[in-house]
């Protein structure tokens, strides 16, 4: 009896080990856990969507576009990590310094934003804007949501970062930047935005993920414009609440607006969610900013 006593204790005093042991485990992966997740930054907060099925829902296969160009050319550049990067170049007819960079949506650059690019640069052509879209995905172009979540997700920032970096020296130190964007672009806007410093004059953002890093906002040397939709599940009012607070906090010019429509409402090639009437108003809303911030 005494040895099967000594035994159970034995094995009791294994099994309370093995307890300890994992609860530790368990508890020290749930901190790297919480912390990697508050540590994330804005645009890989949002390229996690790439995956979800009811984001994948909101966005369908664009519709196909006859875009012929009539003003831009494809343009390579070196970026700060050694490998060129690419975008579409709509260059004024007259010598100007001020440039407005272009950020595609989860799809890439395809048709849609280069057409988009020569249509920017038409309305603002009394403006003498040079307009630069701008190829996150290095020449990778999704056609369907499964592939565009896909590209989305594999985007590192440190690469996007790169490629920002390369265009704002292909553009010259004594460039006067806007930025504009729609969904996963609108995020890559802002983030431009504060890349550029003090020679930002604004930045337009449409239904992106915003910073959340006080101390990157504290960078933003010119207004925000941000777009939105009340109906989005995802860019809510709760997010784009706490980022007009810490924008403000920081005394950083910030104007918001809210349409009553659904996320990508603004995205003429996608049938289910553009809303034509909310996508004029707020494209003339944009033009309107991007005129007055380039106002000597």
């Amino acid at each position: 009896m005494h040895i099967v006593l000594t035994r159970n204790l034995i094995i009791m005093k294994k099994v309370i080990t093995f307890t300890l042991l994992l609860t530790s485990i368990l508890i020290n992966y749930s901190k790297a856990q919480t912390k990697s997740c508050c540590s994330m930054n804005a645009t890989s907060e949002f390229a996690m969507l790439g995956s979800n099925a009811d984001f994948q829902k909101m966005h369908a296969s664009p519709d196909p576009i006859n875009f012929t160009p009539t003003k831009g050319v494809e343009i390579t550049f070196p970026t700060t990590d050694g490998t060129d990067g690419r975008a579409y170049f709509v260059k004024t007819e007259i010598k100007s310094k001020k440039f407005l960079l272009v950020f595609h949506e989860w799809w890439g650059l395809n048709d849609h934003i280069r057409n988009e690019a020569e249509r920017f640069s038409t309305e603002l052509y009394s403006s003498d804007v040079n307009v630069i879209a701008i190829d996150l995905y290095d020449g990778m172009v999704a056609t369907n949501a499964d592939e565009a979540g896909k590209l989305m997700q594999a985007v590192k920032t440190e690469r996007a970062i790169a490629i920002i970096k390369g265009v704002l020296n292909y553009i010259g130190t004594d460039a006067e930047i806007q930025t504009i964007g729609w969904c996963f672009g609108g995020g890559w806007s802002l983030q431009a935005a504060i890349e550029a410093g003090t020679n930002l004059k604004g930045c337009v953002i449409y239904y992106g993920m915003p910073e959340k890093d006080s101390k990157r906002i504290q960078n933003l040397s010119g207004p925000v414009l941000g777009i939105f939709a009340s109906k989005d599940g995802w860019i809510n009012k709760p997010v784009v609440e706490e980022f007009e607070k810490q924008m403000k906090a920081a005394n950083k010019k910030i104007e918001v607006k809210w349409y009553d429509a659904d996320h990508a409402f603004a995205n003429p090639s996608n049938p289910s969610k553009y809303d034509k009437a909310a996508a004029d108003d707020a494209n003339k809303l944009s033009l309107n900013f991007i005129k007055k911030n380039f106002v000597y």
